[in-house]
């Protein structure tokens, strides 16, 4: 499915400030609001597309990300928008009571079916993972409604009875003063029933501890921190609601020889005296456990740059890859051959310079 341009969704230039974002899904929000559109199914997918432009364009970190790379980009790091309106209003609940006065959920029955809760684990994968893309199964353990008794916690057998003392509200009335206040029945616990045969499986919780084994796909080029949402394998529903979600946090291992900066990479190419003053044809190599040979120029110094190009990280949703950069570190000898002093005594002569007795040069005696 196309999705279309956030700014466009939201009306708004790509230039638009953070304040005339919020003015701008204000206004779209309020007109394709679900509880002002009753039964609407069009108006619903607008109000969650205009949510979803809002959700990243108000974000400094995923608006850049878009900027670069656009929705792909933001898939690529585990994005995926909102599934339905509840999750809009689970997120922006209080900023809707701040737009339009009223709440950013709607009312339910005590026994409605309601979304299970989101569930969150990290996986730790190695820089060349993060080369070629990997896969990862993990196992979870997650609250889901019990299948004996369907997520109502008594016998299948044994109807529960309603609550006489709260006449099966759940809630009952406390006057305090001139206040009524309405709290959570105290003899059914806020169900409105009484339950004397409680469900043998679950003990009358009604919920049971399922443990799943899950398998996901980690893209190329995914960064320190992404989290991959993997829909539906959260904690199951209440009274068959959706199940949540599942967020993997992706943690990448630090490696010895390359250094990791953004797509490109960073290592260290040694270099003899003689192969840093001559030049020099050398193999380099590369993440992927591949040899590329590179020509090192006549006089390079510490610290001086060479870039193999293409030969990096790559790019969340892209097909290029960054750069290979290598940092030269010219390698002084501890120690010499006879023969080696000799020509190096005489180098240093050539050039005027004084250098140390050959009784201790370079810590030989």
């Amino acid at each position: 499915m196309n999705k279309r341009d956030y700014y466009e969704v939201l009306s708004v230039s790509r230039e638009a400030t953070e304040i005339e974002i919020k003015k701008a899904y204000r206004q779209v929000a309020k007109q394709y609001h679900p509880d002002l559109n009753p039964g609407n199914q069009e108006a619903e997918e607008k109000f969650k597309e205009c949510s979803e432009a809002y959700q990243v364009l108000s974000d400094q970190e995923k608006r850049a990300i878009y900027d670069q790379f656009g929705h792909q980009g933001l898939s690529g790091r585990g994005f995926q928008g909102f599934s339905g309106v509840d999750e809009v209003f689970s997120s922006f609940g209080d900023l809707f009571d701040t737009f339009f006065g009223f709440g950013g959920s709607r009312p339910r029955s005590k026994n409605a079916p309601s979304k299970g809760a989101d569930l969150q684990t990290e996986v730790e994968i190695n820089l060349k993972d993060v080369l070629t893309g990997t896969s990862r199964e993990i196992e979870i353990e997650r609250d889901i409604d019990c299948t004996d008794c369907k997520g109502k916690g008594h016998d299948p057998s044994h109807a529960p009875k309603t609550c006489a003392y709260c006449n099966g509200q759940g809630q009952v009335l406390q006057s305090r003063g001139f206040l009524s206040i309405a709290t959570g029945c105290p003899k059914c616990r806020g169900r409105g029933v009484v339950i004397d045969v409680p469900c043998k499986k679950c003990s009358g919780r009604g919920r049971t501890v399922e443990k799943k084994r899950v398998t996901f796909d980690i893209p190329p080029g995914v960064d320190h921190g992404m989290q991959l949402r993997l829909l539906n394998e959260g904690e199951g529903g209440y009274k068959g609601g959706p199940y949540g979600n599942l967020y993997v946090v992706v943690r990448i291992l630090e490696n010895a020889q390359f250094e990791r900066q953004n797509e490109h990479l960073m290592t260290t190419l040694n270099l003899s005296i003689a192969q840093a003053s001559l030049g020099s044809t050398v193999d380099v190599e590369t993440l992927d456990g591949k040899s590329t040979e590179i020509s090192v120029k006549r006089g390079i110094q510490n610290d001086d740059i060479i870039t193999i190009e293409g030969q990096g990280l790559p790019r969340i949703g892209k097909k290029t890859r960054g750069n290979l950069y290598l940092r030269v570190r010219v390698q002084i000898p501890t120690r010499l051959t006879k023969k080696q002093e000799e020509l190096l005594s005489d180098f240093a002569k050539e050039g005027g310079e004084k250098v140390s007795s050959k009784k201790k040069f370079f810590g030989k005696k």
